[in-house]
């Protein structure tokens, strides 16, 4: 397994005297909730028990969409789709030549966005189907990360959709935390997808994001975003009503720490990097995943002045 890189820690303890580990970004503080991996179908307990006894009022707790999806079972078995004619134009043509070759230079998409799409596995056809089938063309026309589907934290063939009703989710586990602690902690569930904002007015790809981000503009809003300002990670739903330019803020805070992970997997390539295979279609278990630290959530604070 890669070795874990660390980033600037700093240490601090509780009113109760529990110690724990943050970092500093601008104003914040990051603290980060560390488990091991989340199964398909198993509940939140191990984040939150470890959560529950750092949280102060006017926390967020800001949590990857991916193991809020996993543990609501959310996983499809690509191996179970067949690709027809569509699915292979979309993942030979489309994506890994007119977009890796084409479109992408043309549009200055990220240096490793062309390299991935120009060697595209011939799997991602069988990909291309399952977006076709949940979602329909407008998705499957991005030539990545389509819908929000995430390949690169899953077992297997397995691939997991976006989380089913987010902003409940949210309004839930803050209600939760409140029950448990007595604090009022404002929970947010992002995305590393983008949202943009061209002509002061924030969309996305995803196909739902929180109230002020236009969303489910598939591959329109994705080539639309690439003549538009990148404005990070999108929060798809939020426990609290946030003006979407804060909501952004936390949210990309929240991604800064997760990028300064070497256990950071946002893409399959990143997946096989961390977890040293060359194949992780056959060797990304359930066993192998654990075998890493996850961070699935972490606990935003703003410091005092």
């Amino acid at each position: 397994m890669t070795e874990e890189k660390q980033p600037d820690y700093k240490k601090s303890k509780t009113k109760e005297g529990i110690p724990y580990k943050y970092v500093e970004n601008g104003k914040y503080n990051v603290i980060p909730i560390e488990t091991n991996y989340i199964k398909p179908n198993e509940n939140l307990d191990k984040l939150f028990n470890k959560a529950y006894p750092l949280f102060e009022n006017d926390d967020y707790l800001v949590i990857a969409e991916t193991p809020i999806s996993v543990s609501q079972g959310r996983l499809i078995d690509e191996a179970e789709y067949t690709p027809g004619l569509g699915a292979k134009f979309l993942a030979g043509f489309w994506s890994k030549y007119l977009w890796g070759y084409i479109l992408g230079p043309l549009l200055n998409i990220k240096q490793r966005t062309i390299h991935n799409l120009r060697r595209l596995p011939p799997e991602t056809a069988r990909h291309k189907q399952v977006i076709l089938d949940l979602y329909g063309w407008k998705h499957a026309l991005k030539p990545a990360s389509e819908a929000g589907v995430d390949l690169s934290n899953s077992p297997g063939t397995y691939v997991s959709l976006l989380p089913k009703n987010p902003q409940k989710v949210a309004e839930d586990l803050s209600k939760m935390v409140l029950d448990k602690t007595g604090k009022n902690v404002n929970v947010m569930i992002i995305d590393t997808d983008a949202t943009y904002m061209k002509n002061g007015k924030y969309f996305t790809g995803l196909p739902t994001a929180i109230d002020g981000i236009e969303s489910d503009k598939g591959a329109w809003g994705y080539t639309k975003g690439q003549l538009s300002r990148n404005m990070g990670s999108t929060p798809l739903g939020s426990s609290k009503k946030l003006s979407v330019e804060y909501a952004l803020k936390i949210a990309n805070i929240a991604e800064d720490y997760q990028k300064s992970l070497s256990t950071c997997m946002e893409t399959i390539h990143s997946a096989k990097k961390v977890l040293n295979t060359d194949s992780a279609e056959d060797s990304i278990s359930v066993e192998t995943l654990n075998k890493i630290t996850h961070t699935p959530a972490v606990i935003i604070r703003k410091r005092s002045e």
